[in-house]
């Protein structure tokens, strides 16, 4: 079944670290929520299946009052046939899930929360510049719980200068402490035009230490794993038969819509990609116009997606797969290509399924650019 993404572009600060496309102004909410239920409308014939899944994502999708919510969730409803019991998620900051919050999202459709705890430290908060503190990292989780939010996920974020190792498993025990059926992990990147980049660049932070993160990811993975958890995406931890349905979807390569200015969506062959503009993204579906660019995807965008994605996961590249869905060409140039990895034990080869090693996860982006088929070198 199909998914729908949908981006809601505002934050109350910005993260130091942050590259998504956000505005600080609440300015025009109004406005931009009508304009997401018109390009739901506009978008609804690209979904001929029942939507499995839901994902408010952005942004902080939990500063969007509930009136908002109700209006975007009654433009679904009208326009696209959502099974029951799917996968509903709203991305949210802890200081914005206060006991009415809790309780006007109780009141929707919503059966899932990501929240952006990234640490129980306030030092680290601070470094940041998160909106939030400690004490409302672990409230947060618990009044949710109370109030029947069951299904939830946290974000963390290691391999930052202030995190020593045993700031790090203290953090990984706390998120563990709380039972929460999913935990996601994120290495700290230093994306272009962050204040991070900005900071490292002047000197007045160091750059990242590949070998913290790199260390702080096997104590990751270790105290995971011993505590029950599936390690069935690089970044993503669940119990078990507990795995984030939208975003595996993403991995699996099942169509999905994207709504909102900056957000993409994928049909299995094109992929749309929205303006990252707020202002132009409502000023083109005023005009009744679909505020994206396109772009056809050939075999090898195709078959390299697959890698990028399928690579990453616990399942991992189908050989089977790609011999049937691509052709001879891709299968042999797997085969060879995979050869040194399976040599230093970075890949292993089970019942015709690539799956990365512990050590070889260390090196997932490189493994699988190695993997990649470039159409040019093979005309």
């Amino acid at each position: 079944m199909s998914g729908i993404y949908i981006h809601i572009p505002f934050c109350k600060k910005a993260c130091n670290y942050c590259d998504f496309h956000f505005s600080t102004s609440f300015k025009y909410i109004d406005e931009l929520t009508d304009a997401i239920c018109k390009e739901i409308t506009l978008k609804k014939h690209r979904i001929s299946d029942q939507v499995g899944t839901i994902y408010f994502g952005g942004g902080t999708p939990s500063v969007l009052p509930q009136k908002h919510f109700e209006k975007i969730f009654d433009t679904i409803t009208q326009n696209f046939s959502v099974k029951s019991g799917a996968e509903i998620t709203i991305e949210a900051n802890p200081d914005d899930l206060d006991a009415k919050k809790i309780a006007e999202l109780r009141q929707l459709p919503v059966n899932r929360f990501s929240i952006g705890i990234q640490s129980f430290f306030d030092e680290d908060l601070r470094w940041m510049n998160r909106a939030h503190n400690a004490g409302e990292a672990e409230t947060c989780i618990k009044r949710s719980q109370d109030a029947g939010f069951e299904n939830l996920s946290l974000d963390l974020i290691y391999g930052y200068p202030l995190l020593n190792d045993n700031k790090w498993l203290s953090n990984i025990n706390k998120a563990v402490e709380f039972q929460t059926p999913h935990i996601s992990a994120y290495s700290l990147t230093v994306e272009p035009r962050t204040a991070l980049a900005t900071a490292i660049k002047k000197g007045q932070q160091p750059p990242v230490n590949d070998e913290q993160s790199a260390a702080q990811f096997t104590i990751l993975t270790e105290k995971l794993s011993a505590s029950g958890f599936e390690h069935y995406e690089i970044s993503n931890y669940s119990q078990p038969g507990k795995y984030a349905v939208h975003n595996t979807n993403y991995w699996r390569g099942i169509p999905y819509l994207g709504i909102g200015p900056s957000a993409h969506g994928f049909d299995g062959h094109i992929r749309y990609l929205n303006i990252a503009n707020n202002a132009l993204y409502m000023n083109k579906l005023l005009e009744n116009e679909l505020p994206e660019t396109i772009e056809e995807l050939d075999q090898y965008d195709r078959f390299n997606e697959y890698i990028m994605t399928s690579i990453r996961t616990m399942w991992g590249t189908d050989l089977n797969k790609v011999n049937i869905e691509f052709g001879k060409l891709f299968i042999e140039n797997t085969l060879k290509a995979i050869k040194p990895f399976i040599d230093r034990q970075w890949l292993v080869n089970q019942n015709d399924h690539l799956i990365l090693t512990q050590e070889g996860k260390l090196f997932a982006d490189y493994i699988a650019s190695e993997l990649f088929l470039i159409q040019d070198d093979h005309l």
